[in-house]
């Protein structure tokens, strides 16, 4: 999955996360503990990678609660759900490679507790670990639906390898999937089981798919797009519980109207939360994700933190937030593994994010929820189109459809900030890289 969640409000910072600096960096050439990363999804395996690239002079050692070395998640709900990728391939690196640069791998265990004084990891086996520095990449979990029947068999999230593994089994040609949420993989989902001939219904409680982060011209085209690949989809629909079956199966969705949609496998995909928990019991300032400045520095000067997890600071933007993505998972290891290296580099990157559905390559940059103008540069019933939204004549975001010279420009006029007119933007005749 590969998702934007929404800006958070201003609010006050704590002073004391830029406090501790010079004594980070007086630390540089002494000899310390290992540097401990706690998760292994993007932010953990692109945060060991940059180290080992800078020649960090300090034992990494990475804690990860699934039994795999860093991988990525996207493919989850794509290419490895639909069987054309196997396990291997979403490794970002072979565990070779982090144990041949010295550093460690310890998989399938959780740190439980974090003590700050003593500066030791409690991990599920019972064991202890001294840290010089820690960085928490914890992700996400998913958010459940509590409602009447959601414990039957067959109502399933998508997280984790794992997750998809069980999926994927129950998709056979002919059943019928329903899935609950129109977001990116409740989309992508839906995408990859029609195309094995699974009978798929999405269950939308919006006036339109993927509300939250698109407008209304991407919506409607996503709309027609699973539509006409045979996706019965279903807006303003609020679901009430699940119907249960034989043996404790899942026969059905319920829905507020008083409909029953019959079901043989359901998918609940409506959003994460992130994983603070570990951080709030050590006593870090979390407010909707692991606070961070904008040198992924938490309230504790010897604890960085990166990815899903946080709601930070980025110099690009001028509200604190939080963000769900590769792009900003790979953003903060970089600028993590600067401020492990003493290195003044600030984030600073506009947002981007993708998605695959059927012959759709949709990418996007950019945070377009406050654009007061929206401009379509070509129409959606052409094979690549793109959207750019504008505020106060500020291009701030785009989301092109298999136009990947509108993703790169656009990625140099948002990062930019850059005022074009409506009128050169939507004109076909102009070349976009003139803009830049």
């Amino acid at each position: 999955m590969n998702s934007p969640t929404h800006l958070i409000r201003n609010g006050a910072y704590l002073h004391n996360l830029a406090q501790g600096t010079d004594k980070e960096r007086s630390m540089e050439n002494e000899k310390q503990d290992a540097t401990v990363i706690v998760g292994g999804g993007h932010a953990a395996g692109a945060l060991m990678t940059a180290l080992i690239q800078k020649k960090y002079p300090h034992e990494v050692v990475l804690v990860g609660e699934e039994p795999y070395p860093p991988y990525q998640r996207p493919p989850l709900s794509k290419t490895y759900l639909s069987g054309e990728v196997n396990e291997e391939s979403l490794y970002l690196k072979p565990r070779s490679v982090y144990e041949g640069a010295g550093h460690q791998l310890r998989l399938g265990v959780r740190v439980e507790n974090i003590d700050r004084d003593n500066k030791t990891l409690t991990l599920s086996d019972q064991s202890t670990l001294k840290y010089g520095r820690l960085i928490l990449a914890t992700g996400s979990h998913v958010r459940r639906l509590n409602a009447p029947g959601s414990e039957l068999k067959g109502i399933h999230y998508l997280h984790d390898i794992a997750d998809t593994d069980t999926l994927r089994d129950q998709l056979s040609p002919g059943a019928r999937l329903v899935i609950v949420g129109g977001g990116y993989i409740g989309l992508e989902v839906a995408a990859s089981a029609s195309k094995k001939g699974v009978n798929v219904t999405v269950l939308e409680g919006a006036e339109r798919l993927m509300q939250r982060v698109t407008g209304v011209e991407m919506s409607s085209f996503l709309y027609a797009k699973h539509s006409g690949s045979g996706v019965d989809v279903r807006l303003n629909t609020a679901v009430t519980g699940f119907k249960a079956g034989d043996q404790g199966r899942v026969a059905g969705v319920t829905l507020a109207n008083g409909e029953t949609v019959d079901a043989d496998v359901v998918l609940v995909s409506i959003g994460v939360i992130p994983e603070t928990a570990l951080a709030e019991a050590a006593g870090l300032s979390c407010e909707d994700g692991i606070l961070v400045d904008e040198y992924v520095r938490t309230s504790d000067p010897s604890i960085l933190a990166i990815g899903d997890c946080t709601r930070h600071r980025n110099l690009f933007f001028e509200k604190m937030q939080r963000l769900e993505s590769v792009a900003n998972a790979v953003d903060q290891a970089r600028t993590a593994a600067a401020t492990l290296m003493g290195e003044d580099k600030p984030y600073d990157s506009a947002p981007w994010f993708w998605s695959n559905q059927y012959d759709v390559r949709l990418q996007m940059v950019g945070l377009s929820q406050d654009h007061d103008e929206r401009v379509m540069r070509g129409s959606t019933e052409d094979k690549a189109f793109a959207v750019f939204y504008l505020r106060e004549g500020c291009v701030i975001a785009v989301d092109a459809v298999n136009m990947p010279i509108a993703f790169m420009v656009g990625k140099q006029l948002v990062q930019h900030r850059k005022s074009i007119s409506a009128d050169v933007l939507s004109d076909l005749d102009v070349e976009l890289k003139s803009l830049i």
